[in-house]
């Protein structure tokens, strides 16, 4: 712990001395979106991201989440990714972008209409199991006791939260069927990680980088024997419990993404200090228990500077109940801390009248900002209302003149 608090306490000093690429936009509320290239051309397309930045920006939001890693590829030209999957980007975004820079395009779009650009590692360890990353290292993966590594989930169908048990079930961003988790606690997977977050600091002028509910990994696994081993050392060769939510067994895996949520702050602030290390996780009690993500105890140790938290739900009471979090309370006494609102997904689109609900909670009990999940559903196809009609409400929210009742 005090080589803990002496490396933060380096950083920290680092952070006031050293020069700055560029100093981000300063927000006073933050407003913003994730662009992500799932059930979305955004990225995609030739026009689709100076017609994106253009829009968000003539309705004043200010902040954009650009997605960076997902499906087991970059979307960027990534030498990393190259050496260690064979190929530098996503394949579709190579050749429907014509080797152009996404990722360099949204930065110099959003720069120059104020808006700040905080990629998003929105995969974390998550990758399929059909991904050129998992069959090059077969041996970077986790299992369950029995085990088995590959879960089961349906793509682009959010988990919505169930009346029965609301406490373990979130409405979560879509994910892959036959899916596999990287092993967190292993060093060539840290290493992996750890590279993508410093080349994308060090490549580009981003305002800061953003983690979230999948950096960390569901209670069930770590029964791998590279996991089974490292415990063993550690315990005086006694084998994990066999019961994946063991209070001593959940605690000591969480320690371990502690200490690399450490490194990878200390490595984002080496390279550019002014640049944010932010989360967007689930709430503490669902993060911490289901997957081992202790961003509670993160905040208490200034390793997370901006946090947006992802209550995707659609009860009034519910989603009220969730911002009166004592977690979320206290951290927000420490740093800025927003809310993530769901804008809909292709099988739950959302009536823009709850949306505009949910903005006035959050500011009413003084949170930082909100985000929306995710670009597409904001005005685009899956929305149940016009285009007009939502970017109206959207405009009404955000005028200075136009001060939302």
């Amino acid at each position: 712990m005090l080589l803990l608090c002496l490396g933060i306490a380096i950083a920290l000093t680092c952070a006031q001395t050293s020069p700055s690429l560029s100093v981000a936009p300063k927000v006073t509320e933050i407003r913003g979106v994730w662009l992500t290239n799932v059930s979305s051309a955004v990225l995609y397309t030739p026009w689709g991201i100076n017609r994106a930045i253009n829009q968000l920006a003539r309705l004043k939001f200010n902040t954009v989440y650009p997605v960076v890693w997902n499906r087991g590829a970059t979307f960027y030209p990534s030498a990393v990714a190259k050496k260690v999957i064979g190929r530098d980007r996503d394949l579709w975004l190579q050749v429907l972008r014509l080797r152009q820079d996404s990722l360099a395009e949204i930065v110099k779009q959003s720069h120059r209409q104020g808006l700040r650009v905080i990629p998003w590692f929105e995969y974390g360890f998550m990758a399929p199991a059909s991904s050129a990353l998992v069959k090059r290292h077969p041996d970077w993966l986790t299992s369950r006791r029995d085990r088995s590594k590959v879960f089961q989930a349906e793509e682009n169908e959010p988990t919505l939260p169930k009346a029965s048990n609301p406490k373990l079930k979130q409405v979560d961003p879509p994910i892959v069927n036959k899916g596999v988790w990287l092993n967190p606690f292993h060093p060539q997977v840290q290493q992996f990680i750890r590279d993508l977050i410093v080349e994308v600091v060090t490549k580009y002028d981003v305002d800061g980088i953003q983690l979230d509910d999948h950096f960390g990994l569901p209670n069930e696994f770590s029964y791998d024997a590279f996991t089974i081993d490292l415990y063993k050392q550690e315990h005086q060769g006694k084998s994990p419990p066999s019961n994946p939510v063991d209070a001593e067994w959940l605690r000591w895996r969480a320690d371990k993404l502690t200490k690399f949520m450490q490194q990878i702050y200390l490595a984002v602030k080496a390279v550019k200090p002014n640049c944010l290390v932010t989360l967007s996780p689930n709430p503490q009690y669902y993060a911490y228990r289901a997957t081992l993500q202790d961003w509670r105890r993160w905040v208490e140790l200034g390793l997370i500077e901006e946090l947006v938290c992802q209550v995707y739900r659609t009860s009034r009471q519910t989603f009220i109940a969730e911002l009166q979090q004592s977690s979320l309370l206290v951290a927000r006494q420490k740093i800025p801390v927003g809310i993530g609102i769901l804008t809909g997904s292709l099988s739950h689109p959302v009536a823009i009248e709850q949306i505009k609900s949910q903005v006035q909670l959050v500011r009413d009990r003084g949170y930082s900002g909100v985000s929306f999940f995710y670009w597409e559903s904001l005005w685009g196809y899956i929305a149940p209302e016009s285009p007009q009609e939502r970017r109206d409400v959207f405009q009404a929210l955000f005028s200075p003149s136009k001060p939302s009742k």
